[in-house]
């Protein structure tokens, strides 16, 4: 019969202060007169917010995992309110005298108290994923994290204290939201342990026959892959092979798990326990496969070769699994030190392989698992603290619809991103936006806190304009197929009238003399033009592709202006100013004409004079058709130059109010577009008519400005016009 093991010793506050004391002395130096200070001042009679001694069992389990000193601090002082260790009316809420550490406390622990207070199990669990986050993104400091899951670790142990009312929705709760934020940060004995404890509360009955079949407490099962671990460490020695072997018993939720993923009853499991062999070099990783394989007998069908045919996510790994001592079976995961590093790093990290999440949020966690991995590994964990101090979802934006629900975006999203991701119908019926109880434009970026209030139309009354990349209405993808799957429905009539609309405005604004609609509708393979304006009311196609190809085609089809003799090539400049290309010769020199104004991308030929050197002109310029000299026309190609500004002249007629100006100068700077000079005339009754000179980088620039100007609210007309 074997011997009882005996109950571990209840943590005292002399135990936390020795366990902190074994990497910081000086930290025990600082913080226990503070703490024993506190404590002192409010007596032995204050009221608590939960058993000291559960306090100090959390403290003693952040001080075993060598967290940050201030952070083991904050949860011992955690069982007595925050009001009353630092009262409103105290001198440690401000003034210069307060010492550092004492405001850092206090955070650290009104932050805990915050985090405590939100019913996480009292809201839908669709919107767990999001809660996760907003856990975190609420936790600027990630120390106050890992004080909450000592907290509900230590919570779970005393569960039974809880009303039984109370307890299936708290370890739902610890399930959903404390278990997998314990995994993603890598504190796996944390993640285990709030796992099955919930587990055990949730399904009682599932629990105890995993028990039953596994038939073993956790330490009887590590003393089995002790073993393993030992006989494969002395056959890799005795054949040379430079390897680290480690083993890793299987929790009860772990493994009913992998049985619902899989659908396997619990014999078909292999790897209830496994061992994983770290080795220097890639050849030693079949070396010790051999060695494995030599030594147990192998299961039928279960290797897996992840080294020449890695997991789509990029994991390598060489797994098996082999009847171990006594026959019984036990999973082998063999890889090199880099691929171990990767797989607990890189994408293939524990938790995002297993959660199969994947992204630029799982990035930060890796990130968040290599910090905390160093913060045990330094002789001062004090050095650490500012490294955990970091908001790890500052990507991500958490807005709250008029009730209070979470809706979770990508930073950069708009108001009918909100919309779309509420629900389609709401996307598809936006006509605008409130946000923090101000009306906002549609193209307005969300920001974390955000309360957003969506105003809508009777019946749905999308706009096309929405789905154009350039106006900056919509960010997600998600959005924006919604959208294009409403249009389909319409119709194709509808599209077609729609489609003509978007393509004639965009084609106003050019000047085209040698290209037709049908040469352009050709040119994009469509059957006829009626496809190609069904295709841009659909949303398949962009009204500003169109404006391009044909402005491409008007630059390819128009003819030469006269038959002209090559001329020789102009002298080389040291600093050529701009990317003209004159028979073959690039970088030379070249001066833009006053007269059109051209930019880089339009039609262009070039004017030799005699004391100027190039001119540039449009093609279609006046003064070049008007030429006496057209010898002294010659073909040119002109690339734009990163950098360089152009300037051109604009004519828009907008509705006249106070403030206008104000607003378009703001606009044109967000597009990039500098305001040389404006001339404004206002003897137009309502109206006003603003001359504008502007500095563009290209067509293509001058293009998208005019279009954001068209799409202005005050804006009647708007054109490019020259001198």
């Amino acid at each position: 019969m074997s011997t009882p093991v005996p109950p571990p010793v209840a943590p005292t506050r002399d135990s936390v202060w020795d366990a902190i004391a074994a990497d910081s002395s000086a930290a025990v130096e600082q913080l226990r007169p503070l703490v024993d200070g506190l404590l002192e001042k409010i007596g032995a009679t204050a009221p608590l917010q939960m058993p000291r001694e559960h306090a100090i069992e959390a403290a003693s389990l952040l001080a075993k995992m060598r967290v940050d000193p201030m952070a083991v601090a904050a949860a011992l002082l955690a069982a007595y309110p925050t009001e009353l260790l630092f009262p409103a009316d105290d001198e440690t809420r401000k003034g210069p005298s307060v010492p550092a550490e004492l405001k850092e406390l206090r955070s650290l622990m009104e932050s805990a108290a915050r985090l405590r207070a939100i019913r996480f199990s009292s809201l839908e669990r669709d919107d767990i994923e999001s809660l996760r986050k907003l856990f975190l993104a609420m936790a600027k400091d990630v120390r106050v994290v890992l004080v909450a899951l000592a907290h509900r670790v230590v919570a779970t142990r005393y569960v039974e204290l809880l009303p039984p009312e109370e307890r299936q929705p708290f370890a739902q709760e610890t399930l959903d939201i404390y278990a997998p934020l314990a995994n993603r940060l890598g504190v796996w004995q944390f993640k285990w342990e709030l796992e099955d404890r919930s587990f055990e509360l949730l399904q009682p009955e599932v629990f105890t026959e995993l028990q039953r079949l596994v038939a073993e407490k956790s330490d009887q099962r590590q003393t089995f892959i002790d073993e393993v671990v030992t006989a494969l460490k002395a056959e890799l020695e005795a054949t040379g092979i430079d390897a680290r072997v480690k083993g890793r018993p299987k929790h009860i939720y772990s493994i009913y798990k992998k049985m619902q993923r899989k659908q396997v009853g619990f014999d078909q499991l292999f790897d209830v326990s496994a061992v994983r062999v770290i080795t220097s070099k890639l050849s030693d990783c079949y070396a010790v496969l051999g060695v494995v394989h030599s030594k147990w007998t192998p299961i039928k069908g279960e290797f897996d070769d992840y080294i020449a045919l890695p997991k789509d996510n990029g994991y390598q790994s060489l797994h098996t699994a082999v009847l171990g001592p006594r026959g019984r079976p036990v999973e082998v995961q063999i890889r090199t030190q880099e691929m171990h590093q990767f797989c607990e790093f890189g994408v293939a990290a524990h938790w995002a392989y297993k959660e199969q999440r994947r992204g630029v949020a799982g990035d930060r966690f890796m990130l968040l698992r290599q910090l905390i991995d160093w913060e045990k590994e330094v002789l001062d964990p004090t050095q650490f603290a500012e490294q955990l101090k970091t908001d790890i979802f500052a990507d991500r934006v958490f807005a709250f619809t008029p009730t209070g629900d979470i809706v979770d975006l990508p930073k950069g999203a708009t108001p009918i991103d909100f919309a779309y991701r509420v629900h389609t119908m709401v996307g598809h019926r936006c006509k605008g936006a409130r946000v923090n109880d101000q009306i906002v434009p549609l193209d307005y970026q969300l920001r974390t806190g955000d309360r957003v209030e969506i105003l809508t139309h009777k019946h749905p009354r999308p706009s096309r304009d929405w789905m154009n990349p350039s106006l900056g209405y919509l960010f997600t993808s998600s959005a924006r197929g919604k959208l294009k799957a409403w249009f389909k429905e319409q119709g194709r009539g509808e599209a077609i009238i729609a489609g003509k609309e978007l393509v004639q405005r965009e084609l106003s604004r050019l000047e085209l003399h040698h290209v037709d609609l049908g040469t352009i509708a050709r040119e994009l393979k469509c059957a006829d033009l009626e496809d190609l304006y069904a295709q841009v009311g659909f949303g398949d196609r962009r009204a500003q592709q169109v404006a391009s190809t044909a402005l491409h085609l008007e630059k390819r089809q128009a003819p030469p202006t006269t038959e002209l003799t090559p001329l020789p090539p102009l002298p080389a400049r040291p600093k050529p100013p701009r990317g003209v290309v004159f028979d073959g010769v690039d970088d030379v020199l070249g001066q833009r004409a006053r007269c059109c104004n051209p930019l880089p991308g339009d039609d262009v030929v070039g004017f030799v004079t005699r004391g100027r050197g190039l001119v540039i002109h449009r093609r279609d310029c006046a003064q070049i058709a008007d030429s006496k000299e057209p010898e002294r026309v010659v073909d040119i190609e002109w690339g734009a130059t990163v950098g360089d500004m152009h300037g051109v002249d604009i004519e828009v007629l907008a509705h006249d109010r106070p403030g206008l100006l104000a607003d378009l100068f703001k606009l044109l700077n967000h597009l990039g577009a500098h305001v040389v000079s404006a001339q404004t005339d206002s003897t137009r009754g309502t109206s006003t008519s603003l001359r504008l000179r502007l500095e563009c980088r290209s067509l293509r620039h001058m293009l998208d400005v005019l279009e954001r100007l068209d799409h202005h609210r005050d804006v009647l007309t708007v054109r490019r016009v020259t001198r």
